[in-house]
């Protein structure tokens, strides 16, 4: 154990405040649930609690300077045996008491220190109590002055958060992200896995309810839902629209402005299409899980003018007389 002066980084005269500063200073520095993949800092909070329990305790700093106990606190040997030996004190190198006290020693500055510790790992959710960590480093800190240990509930895991996200076709063809809200209130954008179908959930780890006395958050499981869609009617990676087609547009064949989830094409319509046939327009559907998208399958429909029609009437009459054709098949008869 090294000097616990130079350990707090203070001189040997330096006041009780400025020791509790610079020890204040460095638990916040290397404390380890702030370090927790970084065994040196735990290292050094081990080494901070040491060096504060012995010269942040008037009597221990006492003994201390006068060179009757050395940095962990062991009463030193003299000629004559043990001087004023009533009992032993081993923190060790993790901060941890290991034997018993000497007697009354250390009472002076326990509820200080205690006090000090308190602060620090309140601040890190610790709920006013040292907490144990890699090295035991606080378990005996925390409450070495009192000469007992801390006790801490066990930690236990959130438990998971269902959440249901409704995606609109346009995002998914589009952005592939939609915004969910999390259990925090936090609004995320969740990244859509190819070939997304409804149904489908996506696990977000971490990002559900919390747990309980410092333990791990549960998981977040995404739903996803379609939205609907007053155009698109989904089938598969493949979608369906209906188009309306006016009758001379059928009969004599047109280019109709069709929309699609990327923006409109002009679908050349065949003369003399029927009201019922399905034309394709290849890539204009969902995104499959292969990397490619289904198709945009446009179902025709002819619609008659709003209002009745003479010459309409009339060309149709004369067209019955002199073009008559089956519509319907003999399944029909």
């Amino acid at each position: 154990m090294r000097d616990p002066y130079s350990v707090l980084g203070v001189a040997k005269s330096a006041s009780e405040g400025d020791i509790k500063k610079a020890f204040r200073k460095l638990a916040k520095k290397y404390h380890p649930d702030q370090n927790k993949d970084d065994p040196t800092a735990q290292k050094n909070f081990a080494e901070a609690n040491q060096a504060y329990e012995i010269v942040g305790d008037k009597e221990k700093r006492a003994k201390f300077d006068r060179g009757e106990i050395d940095a962990e606190g062991k009463q030193r040997f003299h000629a004559g045996g043990f001087e004023g030996f009533t009992g032993q004190e081993d923190f060790g190198t993790a901060g941890q008491t290991r034997g018993f006290r000497a007697g009354g020693g250390g009472a002076a500055g326990a509820g200080s220190f205690d006090d000090i510790l308190n602060d620090i790992f309140g601040s890190f959710g610790g709920g006013g109590r040292a907490r144990g960590s890699a090295g035991g480093g606080f378990a005996g800190a925390g409450t070495a002055g009192a000469g007992a240990r801390a006790r801490t509930a066990p930690k236990s895991k959130g438990s998971n958060a269902e959440i249901i996200a409704r995606v609109s076709l346009e995002d998914i063809v589009n952005s592939g992200k939609t915004q969910v809200t999390l259990p925090s209130g936090k609004t995320v954008n969740v990244t859509l896995p190819k070939g997304v179908v409804e149904g489908e959930k996506i696990r977000l780890k971490g990002q559900g309810h919390p747990g309980a006395n410092g333990g791990a958050a549960g998981d977040a499981l995404v739903e996803i839902r379609f939205k609907p869609h007053k155009l698109f009617e989904v089938k598969g990676s493949d979608l369906i629209l209906n188009l309306p087609l006016t009758l001379y547009e059928a009969v004599l064949g047109a280019k109709v402005r069709t929309p699609t989830l990327s923006g409109a094409v002009n679908l050349t319509i065949p003369a003399n299409a029927s009201s019922g046939k399905t034309m394709r327009l290849k890539g204009k559907g969902l995104p499959t899980k292969t990397g490619g998208h289904g198709d945009l399958l446009v179902r025709l429909e002819i619609v008659m003018p709003p209002h009745g029609d003479d010459e309409l009437d009339t060309l149709m009459k004369a067209w019955k007389e002199i073009t008559p054709y089956r519509a319907r098949g003999p399944e029909f008869d």
